[in-house]
């Protein structure tokens, strides 16, 4: 009998194909029905309907298997407008709820009763047909008509059914020039993003894009901007720092002059449906006639996923729904055949699984070998004979080996939560199925495989090139972490070690959620650091997990004993929470070895239940090596660096002294890089009472050497000033001094005079000027004159002959004393000189000394673009007018 006001039967249709499937009443029955009408729907063409024949007979499959507890039968049937789909249970005193009878219709948020509704709401038509032993329920859909012009159309669906979106749905439009740099920002990319047009055009994607991908097994943003079509999802750093999640369709388009350029349209990921266009595949002809029937698409299905995952991630649902299993894994062999490294599952906790790795001659009363085929009837006979499947409740497996050209590739398995279930037979089927496909996933392996050493050969190269642009270590430590995360891994600490005797210490932590890394860094400073073990490779270091486990732990029995009290402790727990999540997977920790010592360490972990590729720990273990190189190098250069400032700082003066009647000022500036004092120096110091000494002096060349002879010089001139010697005899003791260096001497020119202040405001000044540039004495009315006459410099001849002149400097009047470095300074051929240098100091007349001295460094600068390539040093003494003191 069929009930009132539902249609029993349907329109008079010729049957071009059918189709038939059983379910046992079981859980996966209902992903195995869906799975079956999928593949029947697009094996016929009819894609188009596809989604809501599975929508539909999920939930009819679900009230048969879950609800009545009964086995399910699904028909499909194929006609020239459409496809009817019948699923039969053995239930048939079940009532159909009918609206306006009286019985209480389920909401759409149930799952008991609510495929009769989605019947209602997106079938053509349907029905429900009971006999004494069964009761079928059927719908039909319509293959769409569309009007002109229509490329895509989906159903009218219920409100409650329609895709969630916020109010005002906004569409960013980005536009990406030809070398890949922003073009166009409209409004709605300002609102979601943060930021206004002119703070992006001119800039790259990439600058704000979080592309998630491993390098070389995907394909990468500058890549995808030069696809004609992409849609995917990534995420776009917002001003505000966080990485807002979007999904986002990319169009490569020309102008009218022939220019390309790439339009991004983007979404926020939740909204995805906006953007996203329906699956589509092509239909074929399932009768196979005109050409042969391929085994490995009997297998898989057609068309077969293009990626590797996807690949795998069919074979393992194909090899549970063949053998009718609860579970399957597929593993991959690494390329020495020692381990296999877990790459799909289903049925068991994947992502814990995904990438963990077991030998593939695991030893007596384990897992055997993997290089043929086994079966075990009941795990909990053998405890740990599959280490895959511990705490998994599964009972029995069969694994067969994936092989090509007799090399093990990788090993197939089906388990199941009863015992005894599998025998020889099913292993010669699931054996059959892995030949089939060994080929097809090794061919994909392998294409995975070159992209990824392509693209880790192009990371390490980049990788090198930053490391080597840097000799600071603070900037050594952040590139080190930056290139790891998330390239590599979610998150990762550096840990240093000074000297041999010094425990490792927390330098740098970095994960991909900046909210997370004072929540880890604070985790990893409260436990002990790893040990600093030599050996090269990747090792798994599980302190992090338990402490975060623990720390979980005691946060929520805190939580708990504070339930009744409105305590601040929720986002206490949440941030102990998150951070247990972020740590919770595998960590591995690989060593800094330079010169055959360990200096420090670089942790690298992932979140819950995350594994590493053994690919990326390869990759991790080469970056390691360049990285402790360059972290090494940036610390010999600061401890260098420090020791030769501290011992330069030694060779200034540490002072000048206050002369009654004179202004001094000083302007010293050398040219080696970290070098605070080189060939050239300056002093000024007191002799006796009212008598006072000054020199200013240029080594020959630069750097540490010159140094040398600098601070010989100084403190020479000093120690014979105070024993009484005049300006000749100092600097002819000093000449001698400087020769006795033998190889180590430099020649020196040197500027010496001693000064004595009158009690009429002028000053008395006797100066030697050996090879040095001449001092040159502005007075009150402008002019400018050379104050000495050049000698020989030192450091040349044994026997030198020098005397000293006698100058006056009257209120008003300026002495400037300078080195080379300010005389010679160029510009292509042109050259300051003394001529250059007279002009400027011209117009110091009523200047203090240090505005002078401000002006004539201020003119050198400007007198060339590049920076000054030798050291320079100005002197400039100068008696005030009696108005002034």
């Amino acid at each position: 009998m069929a009930e009132p006001g539902v249609e029993t039967r349907t329109r008079s249709s010729v049957i071009t194909a059918r189709a038939a499937a059983s379910f046992e009443p079981v859980g996966r029955s209902v992903a195995a029905a869906r799975a079956f009408v999928r593949d029947t729907l697009q094996g016929w063409g009819y894609s188009d309907v596809v989604d809501d024949a599975v929508v539909l007979t999920s939930e009819l499959v679900t009230n048969a298997v879950i609800h009545a507890g009964t086995a399910a039968d699904v028909l499909c049937l194929r006609t020239e407008h459409g496809v009817r789909v019948e699923v039969a249970d053995r239930y048939p005193e079940r009532e159909v709820p009918l609206q306006g009878s009286g019985q209480p219709v389920a909401a759409l948020d149930r799952e008991n009763g609510r495929g009769l509704l989605l019947c209602a709401a997106l079938a053509a038509r349907w029905g429900v047909e009971y006999s004494p032993a069964r009761k079928h329920v059927w719908f039909q859909l319509d293959l769409p008509e569309r009007p002109v012009g229509t490329r895509h159309a989906g159903p009218a669906l219920p409100n409650a059914l329609l895709p969630v979106a916020d109010d005002h749905v906004r569409v960013a439009v980005v536009q990406i020039d030809r070398a890949g740099a922003i073009a166009s920002w409209n409004d709605d990319a300002e609102h979601l993003f943060g930021y206004a047009a002119d703070q992006v055009i001119g800039k790259h994607l990439g600058d704000f894009a979080a592309w998630p991908h491993t390098p070389g097994t995907s394909t990468g943003l500058a890549e995808a901007l030069q696809l004609s079509r992409w849609e995917g999802s990534y995420g776009i750093r917002g001003a505000d720092g966080r990485v807002i999640p979007v999904y986002a369709s990319h169009l490569r388009v020309r102008d009218t002059h022939g220019e390309p350029s790439t339009v991004c349209l983007l979404v926020r990921d939740y909204e995805r449906a906006v953007l996203q266009t329906p699956a589509r595949t092509a239909g074929g002809d399932a009768s196979g006639e005109g050409r042969s029937i391929d085994p490995f698409e009997v297998f898989i299905g057609s068309p077969a996923p293009d990626d590797l995952d996807g690949l795998l991630q069919r074979t393992v649902e194909r090899a549970r729904d063949m053998l009718d299993g609860d579970a399957a894994f597929l593993l991959l062999a690494t390329d020495d055949e020692t381990e296999l490294e877990v790459r799909a599952s289903t049925g068991l906790p994947s992502a814990r699984q995904r990438f963990a790795r077991v030998p593939v001659e695991a030893g007596t009363s384990r897992y055997a070998s993997a290089r043929m085929p086994a079966v075990h009837e009941d795990l909990a006979a053998v405890p740990g004979s599959v280490p895959l499947l511990n705490g998994t409740g599964m009972r029995s497996v069969v694994t067969v080996p994936l092989k090509v050209e007799g090399r093990l590739t990788g090993s197939l398995g089906v388990a199941a939560e009863a015992a005894g279930r599998y025998s020889n037979e099913e292993a010669l089927r699931l054996q059959f199925a892995a030949d089939r496909i060994a080929l097809a996933v090794e061919s994909a392996r392998l294409g995975e495989l070159e992209r990824l050493r392509r693209g880790s050969l192009s990371f390490l190269v980049e990788a090198s090139d930053l490391l080597a642009g840097t000799l600071d270590r603070d900037q050594t430590l952040a590139l080190m972490a930056q290139m790891t995360v998330p390239t590599l891994a979610t998150w990762c600490a550096v840990y240093t070690i000074a000297d041999q005797a010094s425990d490792p210490y927390l330098s740098y932590v970095l994960h991909e959620d900046e909210e997370r890394i004072d929540g880890l860094k604070d985790l990893l400073s409260g436990i002990a650091p790893p040990e600093p073990v030599p050996t090269p490779g990747a090792r798994v270091w599980n302190a992090p997990a338990e402490a975060a486990h623990q720390a979980a732990l005691r946060t929520s029995r805190h939580e708990l004993d504070h339930a009744e009290t409105a305590s601040p402790l929720s986002s206490g727990i949440g941030t102990t929470l998150a951070t247990a999540a972020a740590v919770g997977g595998e960590t591995v920790v690989l060593p800094l070895v330079a010169r055959n010592r360990v200096i420090g360490m670089l942790t690298l972990g992932k979140p819950s239940d995350d594994h590493f590729r053994q690919e990326i720990l390869e990759l991790a273990e080469d970056l390691s090596r360049r990285a402790a190189l360059a972290l090494d190098n940036a610390r010999l250069y600061s401890e260098r660096m420090a020791i030769s400032q501290s011992l330069q700082r030694s060779l200034l003066p540490p002072g000048l002294p206050q002369i009654p009647g004179v202004e001094v000022d000083v302007i010293y500036r050398a040219a080696g890089e970290g070098n605070e004092v080189g060939g050239d120096f300056y002093d000024l110091f007191p002799i006796r009472d009212k008598a006072y000494g000054f020199a200013i002096g240029d080594v020959c060349g630069t750097g540490p050497e010159a140094a040398a002879v600098t601070g010989l010089a100084r403190h020479a001139l000093r120690l014979l000033a105070r024993e009484g010697f005049g300006g000749p005899a100092v600097l002819e003791r000093l000449n001698a001094a400087i020769l006795d260096e033998g190889a180590r001497s430099r020649f020196l020119t040197l500027l010496y005079g001693e000064l004595w202040p009158q009690e009429d405001g002028s000053a008395l000044l006797k100066v030697v000027c050996a090879g040095h540039p001449l001092p040159l004495r502005l007075r009150q009315d402008g002019t400018v004159e050379p104050a000495a006459e050049p000698q020989p410099l030192l450091g040349v001849m044994e026997d030198l002959e020098l005397y000293e002149q006698t100058v006056t400097l009257d209120p008003g009047d300026v002495l400037l004393c300078v080195t080379d470095g300010v005389t010679e300074r160029r510009e292509g051929a042109r050259m300051l000189g003394d001529d250059g240098l007279t002009e400027v100091l011209r117009t110091c007349t009523g200047l203090t000394a240090g505005a002078v001295s401000a002006r004539v460094l201020r003119a050198v600068e400007r007198f060339a673009a590049e920076p000054a390539s030798d050291d320079m040093a100005i002197l400039t003494m100068r008696v005030p007018e009696p108005h002034h003191q």
